[in-house]
């Protein structure tokens, strides 16, 4: 039976535990650039134990960033400074893992503890937004520009470019961002996508430039390393994105080489009523899972070190990633290890052994 310190294999990378560390944003470079704060924050939970830390949602292209901080991939000057974490958190056992993303038109906004919320208005540095139709976020935010299918390729080009440039950064975990009412979730979602071409209205048609775009990128990250989805499992509004249309697009994200699916939910609008709670989400990963045939990552307050390992042990999902809980405590993995066997002596660096000497049972 598997339990949260059992190592995980997808394709020819192994975690040495189901533990991973969620993409949270920063909202800490400038021009899209990673700096100290990236890799002190990353490197902390690298050190700390996890399996995995993946970088926070990284853009493929400027207009993409959420927010005018936001760590950014669409250009050969960003690969460097990403490198530099990459080799830092794989020196200390975690493999290094990005996600790529286009916030759509939920682009151009202040960041959270910015005075002011809400988008940033382009005489001050902002940018138009786009999406699959021209339909803004909530009403305060801009009318996004609805993509053309040309424009759409070069979106699908430019995660294709990100994906490149993840590799020669020396990552070997890459996810694509299609939930949180992001670029690639908007298509999906028909609350965001009134289009009537190839890219809206059936099921088909609003889930083919998610698809085309996870194939394009499957092309070229190397067959050795694995590819992952995050998805919105559902929008929690009646008439959007369900859990079962999650579960169809899960198999044929799989059929295109896809290796794990993040389950999350939400985002697409700011009137969702989520029943939020321990463990909330992990039901999608249970049933994406069990119905589509494919490993999934649990997400969403998940805080307790027995709460993590009965989802790995009863089969709920493969991984669990560990967000706001690992803000709080960047050695969680190590806790957990203490609490559910005793030591953390596997985890723990010989710098901080005499530390936990007295904990361990």
């Amino acid at each position: 039976m598997s339990h949260l310190f059992a190592p995980f294999t997808l394709r020819e990378v192994t975690l040495r535990n189901r533990i991973g560390v969620s993409p949270m944003c920063q909202y800490s470079a400038e021009n899209g650039l990673a700096n100290d704060w990236h890799l002190v924050h990353l490197g902390s939970r690298a050190v700390g134990g996890a399996g995995l830390v993946i970088i926070e949602a990284t853009a493929v292209e400027a207009r993409g960033r959420i927010s005018p901080h936001d760590l950014g991939i669409w250009d050969d000057m960003h690969i460097e400074p990403l490198a530099r974490i990459a080799r830092f958190m794989e020196a200390h056992g975690a493999v290094p893992g990005i996600q790529i993303a286009h916030a759509g038109r939920k682009a151009s906004t202040h960041r959270p503890w910015s005075p002011v919320s809400g988008p940033v208005a382009e005489a001050e540095g902002g940018w138009p937004v786009v999406g699959p139709s021209p339909i803004p976020f909530r009403d305060d935010y801009p009318v996004p520009h609805a993509l053309t299918e040309a424009e759409i390729a070069e979106v699908r080009a430019a995660f294709v470019a990100a994906a490149r440039r993840a590799l020669a950064a020396g990552f070997r975990w890459l996810e694509l961002h299609g939930a949180h009412g992001y670029l690639l979730h908007s298509f999906c979602s028909p609350l965001s996508n009134t289009r009537s071409d190839g890219y809206g209205g059936s099921f088909d048609n609003r889930v083919r430039f998610m698809l085309e775009t996870a194939e394009a990128v499957r092309a070229v990250w190397p067959e050795n390393l694995p590819l992952t989805v995050r998805l919105s499992c559902t929008d929690w509004i009646e008439g959007g994105w369900t859990l079962e249309e999650t579960v169809e697009l899960a198999r044929r994200l799989r059929d295109v080489g896809v290796d794990l699916i993040d389950c999350s939910s939400g985002g697409i609008s700011p009137h969702a009523n989520v029943p939020t709670g321990a463990g909330y989400q992990t039901p999608f990963a249970e049933t994406v899972r069990r119905e589509a045939g494919i490993p999934t990552a649990a997400v969403g307050l998940i805080t307790e070190p027995m709460q993590a390992d009965q989802i790995v042990r009863n089969g709920h999902a493969d991984l669990v990633l560990i967000g706001r809980e690992s803000l709080r405590d960047p050695y969680w993995p190590v806790r957990a290890a203490i609490t559910l066997h005793g030591n953390a002596d596997a985890l723990v660096p010989p710098q901080y052994r005499r530390a936990y000497e007295h904990l361990a049972r």
